[in-house]
């Protein structure tokens, strides 16, 4: 389907010829031809047009303005495979609503896995705001029929965190086999995983937040769910800012547990599924970061900010929509100055060189976490959720931190230096952290290095791994990373616009690295 055609159909899946293509989680394994004419020699790994599952003109048109902007040919390989990866793999279905055929509905999995993750759609997606404009374009209509697809979600099981394919799909149902025990409880053929993140509320508020500033098209917001999606958003937040004790002591039951039978002591919650108890704070708790990893304190200063920022923002669109309840937007905006007063009162820590800087998660007893993690919303990343001004000092104070040795998940060596997870391993480095490292910096150098790392750690794939060993780029996790990707295009585009002499340079090594 071409991306000036008009969509005929109220539902497919992508399909047709598809059937026929190879399926990339296998064809990434592959460095396929032709390689990349510099000296890391990047393979093509873009799926041939006909088994893409979006074919979009504004997209291909901006791919070929901006590697004409680039002179490294390997950079300018990498940026290819990248930045279209979530539409030439991950868009598995689009179409419309059963009960409404003007309801455009979009279902996005993660890449190598056959769910829609909430927070990860909302950054797959986010990407290709760089070119959306006009509400009439087939980018725009991505935009729709995935933030139609996540409010959906967020009214139906707003503590979870991953879903399977909406009715109208006709996709086969393939649930969890994993053993949970969960508060709500949920419908499986509908969730696939219900760990409670509150960056999921910050994801949609931020695509919403994107749809609406870079079209102006107010209108598609008071249609269909999303008032009713920013209402259970707000409800449930409220729910989980219940501190473990009341004022007169008493034990008050939490909105949310969670159990599973597991191997890690991240997958699941303790104190029998309720996680260790908080205090009054106004914070939200959010028992798993954007790792999918169990919390150590419930709550989530770089969670809070994101979800701050665009309660913030979002609630301008709530103000202009005729039907939105009285007093809505009001109370999007104050919920959105009580969390950032209490990041203020409660985020803000000593660290142990006597600056301040925000903490990763507290407690609000005085617990706190002093670390980083590469997934975004981190602490690394507040700049670019728009939450402060990179300048800001005790960003700065926080940056120097979490880019040290004082960041028990700093992970360095001779091929990268990042911020890793405990999601995966100590010494095993996010790239995701590189480029976000690169994307809040003004600093040229330091921008180039994190360039030049996340260049030499494909292993010759062209594609941006999940983690990578420091010390051996042939040891990585996940070859097919649609979120990452999709960042790594975002932080060249981000480039092109702040600082196109950057894309001039080479980022050639001065030797080639024996195989």
């Amino acid at each position: 389907m071409r991306s000036s055609d008009v969509i005929l159909s109220a539902s497919w899946v992508i399909g047709g010829v598809l059937g026929s293509c190879p399926k990339y989680s296998s064809y990434s394994t592959s460095r396929n031809p032709p390689l990349s004419p510099g000296a890391y020699k990047l393979a093509y790994q873009r799926p041939s047009p006909e088994c893409r599952t979006l074919n979009s003109t504004l997209i291909e048109e901006a791919i070929n303005r901006t590697k004409d902007a680039i002179y490294d040919e390997d950079l300018s390989r990498l940026f290819e495979n990248t930045w279209p990866n979530t539409l030439d793999t991950a868009i598995k279905w689009r179409g419309f609503a059963a009960n409404n055929t003007e309801e455009e509905l979009a279902f996005v999995i993660t890449g190598d896995i056959d769910a829609m993750w909430i927070r990860d759609s909302a950054n797959q997606i986010a990407p290709y705001k760089a070119v959306l404009k006009s509400p009439t374009s087939d980018i725009a209509s991505l935009f729709r029929g995935v933030i139609n697809m996540q409010s959906r979600y967020l009214i139906i099981s707003p503590y979870c965190n991953a879903f399977q394919p909406p009715p109208e799909s006709n996709i086969n149902v393939q649930p969890n086999s994993g053993t949970y025990s969960v508060t709500p409880s949920y419908d499986r053929s509908i969730v696939f995983t219900c760990n409670f993140e509150l960056d999921d509320f910050g994801g949609f508020l931020q695509l919403s937040h994107d749809y609406y500033t870079a079209t102006g098209d107010v209108d598609f917001f008071g249609k269909f769910q999303w008032i009713s999606a920013v209402q259970s958003i707000l409800a449930a937040s409220e729910a989980m800012r219940q501190p473990t004790y009341g004022p007169d002591g008493k034990w008050i039951p939490p909105a949310y547990t969670f159990q599973s039978l597991t191997m890690s002591a991240f997958g699941t919650l303790g104190n029998n599924g309720m996680g260790a108890p908080v205090n009054d704070t106004g914070l939200v708790r959010s028992p798993f970061r954007p790792s999918d990893d169990s919390a150590m304190f419930d709550f989530s200063i770089p969670a809070n900010m994101m979800l701050s920022r665009y309660l913030e923002s979002t609630s301008e669109i709530m103000e202009r929509l005729p039907n939105a309840p009285k007093g809505l937007s009001r109370e999007m905006k104050d919920m959105a100055t009580e969390i950032r007063e209490a990041i203020n009162q409660w985020g803000v820590v000593k660290a142990p060189n006597g600056q301040k800087i925000f903490a990763y998660e507290v407690d609000g007893f005085g617990g706190q976490n002093l670390m980083d993690d590469a997934n975004i919303p981190s602490l690394l990343s507040a700049p670019f959720l728009g939450y402060l001004n990179k300048s800001d000092a005790i960003y700065q104070n926080t940056r120097a931190f979490v880019l040290s040795r004082s960041n028990p998940w700093w992970c360095t060596g001779p091929y990268i230096n990042a911020i890793g997870s405990p999601h995966i391993r100590p010494g095993a480095a996010w790239p995701m952290a590189s480029i976000m490292r690169a994307m809040t910096s003004d600093n040229d150098s330091e921008i180039i290095t994190a360039i030049t790392e996340v260049l030499r750690s494909t292993d010759g794939y062209g594609l941006i791994h999940e983690s990578v060993d420091t010390f051996d780029t042939s040891k990585w996790t996940r070859q097919w990373f649609t979120w990452a990707n999709g960042l790594f295009g975002q932080m060249i585009m981000d480039l092109a616009d702040r600082k196109p002499h950057i894309l001039k340079e080479s980022f050639q090594p001065f030797f080639i690295e024996k195989s």
